[in-house]
């Protein structure tokens, strides 16, 4: 199943790798014929987010490699890289937006209302599609691949609103002001995004994980005396793995051991942890952290 889902995120982002890049060489066909410098600085803009969703595409490929030598849990924190990548991409790209808008509110400009209708329903159905291919996706990369487009689509939105009624009633300044409100947006989501990618890669606890409920439910195992050495943490958002001690009495046999480890799997495996290391000590083996039933 995990493989299913990252093979799927690699179309995805594909998808709309090729979605974007054939949009920016028809923006900048279109910024020359429609003579608009707005056109052709967002098909700039378009260009260097090929870029970065290229970077995403071959980071999410290389994110499928298992295990080997070198990196023994296998390449899928690759695919954080990638939204960490493409994070930093958009909020470069947003702030420019801003100080941009910022600058032409004060100073409006009188762009081609009839092109930008034109562009920008192109706009939206084009990045529409790459966002329609991403919208399930489920790792950080993709989210963030996500983002990246929705923030092209509500642009486009943007320009078709303001081109209509510049079209009609010339009123410029309703341009940056559309463009302010949609770069606040992008930055508050990428903040949310890169927040959740930089502490999954710092090992944080997963947010959809209930620590003290999986603690308790752990110290209802009757054949565990204590655990110690809990660890929870996330490799790329989806995949999380825990390690423990659990500690036995003196007397148990072999039986006792094999039904504990089994009785934590099953544990971590209904609180949403597939991969679990579990190491059996005896009580007369602890010299450290020994808390009855209670980790450290």
């Amino acid at each position: 199943m995990a493989n299913n889902h990252t093979h799927k995120a690699e179309k995805n982002i594909s998808a709309a790798f090729f979605l974007n890049l054939f949009f920016a060489f028809f923006e900048l066909a279109g910024g020359f014929i429609t003579n608009s410098v707005a056109i052709l600085s967002d098909a700039v803009h378009d260009f260097g987010d090929s870029l970065s969703l290229g970077v995403a595409w071959y980071l999410q490929k290389v994110s499928e490699k298992k295990g080997d030598n070198r990196f023994s849990y296998g390449y899928k924190r690759f695919s954080l890289l990638g939204s960490l990548f493409i994070s930093i991409v958009l909020v470069v790209g947003s702030i420019f937006i801003i100080l941009e808008s910022i600058s032409r509110i004060s100073n409006p400009e009188d762009p081609n209302g009839l092109g930008m209708i034109i562009m920008a329903i192109a706009g939206v159905v084009i990045n529409g599609l790459a966002v329609i291919k991403l919208k399930r996706g489920k790792s950080y990369n993709e989210k963030a691949v996500l983002l990246h487009m929705m923030e092209d689509v509500l642009g486009w939105i943007a320009v078709f609103v303001g081109g209509i009624v510049i079209h009609f009633w010339n009123i410029s300044i309703l341009d940056p002001l559309l463009s302010l409100m949609i770069g606040l947006w992008v930055l508050f989501n990428v903040y949310r995004n890169l927040s959740s990618t930089i502490a999954i890669m710092l090992q944080e606890v997963p947010r959809d994980i209930n620590l003290k409920e999986l603690e308790k439910d752990l110290r209802k195992i009757s054949a565990v005396d204590s655990f110690h050495d809990l660890h929870i943490w996330s490799l790329d958002g989806q995949k999380h793995i825990l390690s423990i001690h659990i500690v036995l009495g003196d007397n148990s046999t072999m039986s006792d051991f094999n039904r504990a480890r089994e009785d934590v799997r099953s544990i971590a495996l209904k609180h949403g942890i597939a991969h679990v290391t579990v190491e059996v000590e005896l009580v007369g083996q602890v010299t450290e952290c020994r808390y009855f039933k209670d980790p450290c």
